[in-house]
């Protein structure tokens, strides 16, 4: 598997990418209502921020673009529905209850073949599209 040669900003448009915090501490997330929300089929919402990381919510389906953070590690958990992480030397494969930290640095594509709802750990200031 070779990653795409496409710079991040030729894929910008096909995501709904969104990066304000929508809850304090201390207040309630229904999770199902912002899922029930969106209509977009690569969706991503900063819940909260939690010290010095931000807790995203994803309702995708589709593939994402080739793509790395060069000094930044990605958490994914999944909620319901099947993601697959590729990587260049393999493919990650998770179902709901499962979660994976890429790397820092690695090129990995999320994918999801079917709707799906991950909740994603990242530091407040990752590029969500990739550093690459």
């Amino acid at each position: 598997v070779s990653p795409m040669s496409a710079t991040t900003a030729d894929f910008s448009s096909r995501y709904s990418t969104h990066l304000n915090i929508l809850h304090a501490a201390g207040e309630v997330i229904d999770i199902g209502a912002v899922v029930a929300a969106n209509e977009h089929p690569w969706y991503n919402q900063t819940l909260c921020r939690v010290n010095e990381s931000v807790v995203r919510l994803g309702s995708v389906q589709g593939e994402y673009h080739w793509h790395k953070h060069d000094d930044d590690d990605e958490f994914f958990y999944v909620v319901s529905g099947h993601f697959i992480i590729e990587l260049e030397d393999r493919t990650v494969d998770l179902r709901p209850g499962q979660a994976f930290v890429v790397p820092k640095g690695v090129m990995h594509r999320p994918r999801a073949p079917e709707q799906t709802v991950i909740l994603m750990v990242e530091t407040v200031g990752i590029v969500a599209t990739g550093d690459t």
